[in-house]
């Protein structure tokens, strides 16, 4: 278990190095002022850095990607046939894209590979085979990428036809002792922030299932064990036989605080079980209910209240492309659960292209929002709202910390760390590529990225998802160096020499670590980030101050998500069954070998379908960004003003 630890600031600055809150020394600081900056923070957006001439280049449809370490070569997926960057592709031998086709292939055989059906087994080969072995690069991966809708609509059929039967949340916990967090973790939640005091020993009036009677009559019973919102319950009477204790919903419509059925004129009627153990049942309940905590007489109210939810369908926001991080787009609320909003882009006709978030997501914004920050923009081909929609009133959305950038502030060209937001399980080396209004900023993953900058993802200064130069380093968390680095294990100062940076200063991060109540080893419902419409059993297995290592049960950990511990997309157990979401069971070994083209697959398709040459090189296969598709609002600047593709390289050092 990981402890935050307060540490004490002196006043005055002194030669001795101090720690903040993260544990992080002002040293990286010192360094970062000896050297120079190679990359002034005035030059404009538009102005474009050469590429050495001695670096392999791959081009296709706009985007350039280059090696930064200086291999070439292209290799071929022995599973699916993607091609891609040799030096991106998995495993030593570079055999597969991806974790997911190495397995598929042990899995499943030769026989199963595309390749295979080409190269070895001599059958005829079909016609999507035939593409792939005649035609070029880029009919290639239209190819694969009809391939890979088809598993993807294949995995959503078995998705959809997986049941919850064989899962019970009350059964895992009991069988294996696990914990749960708490639901005042999640102030988001219902009842986040009303919780009180509900624990083990509270009495609450339920149905009694216990009974030939043919009305439905009620009886007393205590919280034997509490887990999340579900609760195991005893009924008043059986002392320490646990033979009909049963596992409940404690926000369902069935759970009474005693005296409910008094007064709403309800019969409560013993179990059969235990009837004849005493003659004068009042008695029995005076004797052990004096004294004894119940829930709220308005529990039922207050869980009313605290579903009810402001986003409504038909409003209009600004959200994330998921296909281009680094701009945002109209959509459309098609439906709300649990506070958690089913977007459909604008322009989706069939209302298919859609993106999964809760309300108080930092994804989302009010209409407008990119323009006022000079955030890239996607203009809808829809020139006039369909009728019944309107945009979400601005007060809806969660409110950002105000920053002061007049003094001391971020720049561009500054070094940090940031969660990648396509591979959540890694923490990078980052630079701010672009700084916003309102204190946001636009980060890239150095070595990664596209050279038009599309795959830049826009955090607020105050984010919990960057951190300054060494967080890593002192809270012994691995740091993913840049894609073709070789110096290493990676150190920072050379790294700050070499590339002629300056690392961000310290004080300029989010600070504040509030006491979330988490603790290694308990139980949630978590998103998975890279599938958003899922919601999966999860575990905590790391904290480090405020940054939560999420684990999803059944899975590898290469899967794991680094999340901040007031993430709307972490959930109580038992919040899918209040309010009606499908929630994903742990992966058996069996499921996880027969399930490749499942949703992990699907989130590593989604995935690839960002990142460039960040895992596999999957490089866009449509025309979108031509000119008047992607706007680059700036301050004052109109609205028509475009970013093309492939305007801008990064400048890789060799």
């Amino acid at each position: 278990m990981e402890n935050t630890k307060d540490l004490t600031e002196h006043s005055s600055r002194s030669k001795r190095k101090r720690r903040d809150s993260f544990g992080m020394f002002d040293g990286y600081d010192s360094c970062s002022e000896d050297t120079s900056s190679s990359s002034s923070s005035e030059e404009s957006e538009e102005e474009v850095a050469p590429l050495p001439s001695n670096l392999p280049i791959i081009k296709n449809n706009g985007q350039v990607y280059t090696y930064p370490d200086g291999k070439s070569g292209m290799a071929t997926c022995e599973m699916c046939g993607m091609v891609g960057v040799r030096d991106a592709f998995y495993s030593k031998t570079k055999r597969f894209c991806s974790v997911s086709c190495s397995r598929s292939y042990s899995s499943n055989s030769k026989k199963a590979s595309i390749l295979a059906r080409l190269q070895v087994t001599g059958k005829p080969p079909t016609k999507k085979a035939k593409v792939l072995q005649k035609q070029p690069l880029v009919a290639k991966l239209a190819a694969y990428a009809q391939y890979q809708a088809t598993l993807q609509n294949q995995a959503k059929t078995k998705a959809a036809a997986v049941s919850m039967e064989g899962f019970s949340w009350g059964n895992y916990i009991n069988s294996n002792s696990f914990i749960a967090a708490p639901v005042t973790c999640f102030k988001h939640a219902p009842m986040g922030t009303c919780w009180g005091d509900i624990s083990e020993n509270v009495r609450v009036e339920v149905p009694n299932t216990d009974c030939s009677l043919p009305t439905k009559v009620f009886w007393i019973a205590g919280i034997v064990k509490l887990a999340g919102y579900n609760a195991l319950l005893r009924y008043e009477g059986f002392e320490n036989d646990s033979g009909l204790d049963f596992w409940c919903n404690i926000c369902s419509s069935d759970i009474h605080p005693v005296g409910w059925c008094a007064a709403s004129g309800k019969p409560l009627v013993p179990p059969r079980t235990i009837q004849h153990k005493y003659t004068n049942w009042k008695a029995f309940l005076v004797k052990r209910l004096t004294g004894a905590k119940t829930l709220p007489p308005d529990f039922s109210q207050k869980v009313s209240e605290s579903m009810q939810y402001p986003f409504k369908p038909c409003m209009r926001v600004e959200v994330v492309d998921k296909r281009h991080l680094c701009r945002t787009r109209v959509a459309v609320v098609e439906s709300v659960i649990g506070g958690r909003l089913r977007l459909v882009y604008e322009e989706s006709e069939d209302r298919t292209d859609d993106f999964w978030c809760h309300m108080h997501s930092p994804l989302i914004h009010h209409i407008g929002w990119s323009r006022s920050i000079g955030h890239r923009f996607k203009r809808s081909d829809i020139t006039k709202k369909q009728d019944g929609h309107f945009d979400t009133p601005p007060h809806l959305f969660a409110k950002v910390k105000e920053v002061d950038q007049s003094g001391e502030w971020f720049k561009e060209g500054m070094k940090l760390e940031a969660i990648d937001p396509l591979n959540l399980s890694t923490i990078c080396v980052a630079t701010i590529r672009k700084v916003l209004a309102d204190g946001f900023l636009m980060i890239g993953i150095d070595g990664s990225e596209a050279a038009d900058g599309s795959d830049w993802f826009c955090y607020h200064a105050t984010s919990p998802s960057i951190f300054p130069v060494g967080f890593c380093e002192i809270n012994m968390i691995e740091l993913t160096p840049p894609r073709g680095y070789t110096k290493l294990p990676f150190k920072w100062f050379d790294y700050l020499r070499e590339t002629g940076s300056i690392a961000a200063p310290v004080k300029l991060f989010n600070k504040d670590v509030p006491n979330h109540g988490f603790r290694v080893g308990m139980k949630l419902e978590a998103v998975d980030l890279m599938e958003p419409r899922l919601i999966c059993v999860a575990t905590v297995t790391r904290i480090i101050h405020r940054l939560l290592r999420i684990h999803f049960d059944g899975w590898e950990e290469e899967y794991d998500q680094w999340v901040d511990c007031e993430s709307p997309d972490l959930y109580p157990v038992g919040w899918c069954q209040l309010t009606g979401y499908q929630l994903q069971p742990p992966a058996s070994q069996s499921s996880r070998e027969s399930q490749s083209g499942s949703s992990k697959q699907k989130k590593k398709a989604k995935s690839q379908q960002y990142k460039g040459h960040k895992k596999m090189t999957t490089l866009q296969l449509k025309e979108e960004l031509i000119d008047g598709e992607d706007y680059n609002f700036l301050q004052g600047a109109s609205d028509q003003e475009s970013n093309g593709s492939a305007n801008f390289y990064i400048k890789q050092e060799p």
